[in-house]
């Protein structure tokens, strides 16, 4: 059921109209510098995170694995990795225990990934039921570098196989934490996280989080599409699709810890302005799926035409560096600006520049 359910969602994907909600980022904006006093040429996309140098801060989002149709998206996803030196996740690998069988599904990573940063996955309801032994066979599956734990409660609650006994989840995380070898990251899977989540997670032992807010594939309607014989489940998916709180203000929110920014990020803007915000790594999984598909040439391509669009808004913003993006002055407005003031964030410390 599991491996079947993976190539589902990997389908769905590739070919509806998965993404719903507001990422926010279209009410943040930059202060033009028309005498940036820079050199593009120059200009330095460097990305630093838990300890590890990447030559940009684009992140590969962990999206598939634990079926044998995967093996080849995640086999471009990694040589796309390992040749621009940035981070890959993995989808989640639960598959792979329940079922040996699909661990070259997502071994395959490492093999062709031989020196990237690669982050292994499980979600926080099997790490409940998982004793040590099967965690660190998650991790030497993929000889991984760090281990996310995803929190995808809300997809739990519309899918028509979804565990929805959330009891002793945090407990479990700080357990895993606690315990093995390598940092932890805290992942949403499209509702993002909260400043208070992010506090209990930090208490944990957690080492950064993934916030995976609303904006990009919303899990409840993927979970619609796939139970399309099933009314309850459709009605469920169209009412939640749009739940959760919006990436860019999920960044902000989470910002206690290293923050992944994922959910909905398309461009190198996206990129910059969560970077602006204080996001350490941009995820991205949707549109590199469909390049992934084609081959590491494609996804590579892709990679880096947003690491230009990025250069470009550090460029146009007097940037040398990552950092140099974090001190400058923002523009907040709409909804993202009365969702910050509401809970009770300092714009005037964000528009300003950190």
């Amino acid at each position: 059921m599991t491996t079947n359910r993976k190539i589902e969602h990997l389908a769905l994907c590739a070919t509806e109209d998965v993404e719903s909600g507001k990422t926010g980022f279209d009410d943040i904006r930059f202060i033009h510098n028309a005498l940036p006093e820079v050199s593009k040429a120059t200009v330095d996309v460097t990305a630093q995170f838990l300890g590890r140098r990447f030559d940009s801060p684009v992140f590969i989002a962990g999206m598939t694995g634990g079926h044998t149709e995967t093996i080849r998206v995640n086999a471009a996803l990694a040589e796309a990795a390992e040749q621009l030196n940035i981070g890959i996740g993995v989808g989640s690998q639960r598959a792979a225990i329940e079922h040996p069988e699909q661990v070259d599904s997502f071994s395959i990573v490492r093999e062709r990934a031989p020196s990237a940063f690669v982050v292994a996955n499980v979600g926080a309801l099997q790490v409940k039921e998982y004793d040590s032994e099967t965690i660190d066979r998650l991790i030497d599956m993929v000889e991984a570098d760090a281990l996310a734990i995803h929190l995808n409660f809300l997809q739990e609650a519309i899918q028509k196989e979804g565990d929805t006994n959330a009891e002793g989840c945090l407990e479990a995380i700080e357990s895993v934490a606690k315990s093995i070898r390598i940092p932890v990251i805290a992942k949403e899977t499209g509702a993002g996280i909260s400043k208070e989540v992010a506090g209990e997670l930090e208490m944990a032992g957690v080492s950064a989080v993934d916030v995976g807010g609303t904006g990009g594939t919303s899990w409840a309607r993927v979970e619609a599409y796939r139970a399309q014989d099933n009314p309850m489940i459709e009605r469920l998916g169209a009412l939640y699709e749009n739940w959760g709180i919006p990436s860019a203000v999920s960044v902000v929110e989470a910002s206690r810890l290293p923050v992944i920014a994922t959910g909905g990020i398309r461009n190198g803007l996206h990129v910059a302005k969560s970077t602006a915000l204080g996001a350490s790594l941009c995820g991205m999984g949707l549109p590199l799926l469909k390049p992934a598909l084609q081959g590491p040439k494609e996804v590579t391509s892709e990679i880096r035409a947003v690491v230009e669009e990025l250069k470009v808004a550090m460029f146009l913003t007097g940037c040398r560096t990552l950092t140099d993006l974090k001190t400058r002055p923002l523009i907040i407005t709409g909804e993202t600006r009365q969702v910050l003031q509401q809970r009770g964030f300092n714009l005037m410390k964000l528009q300003a520049g950190r």
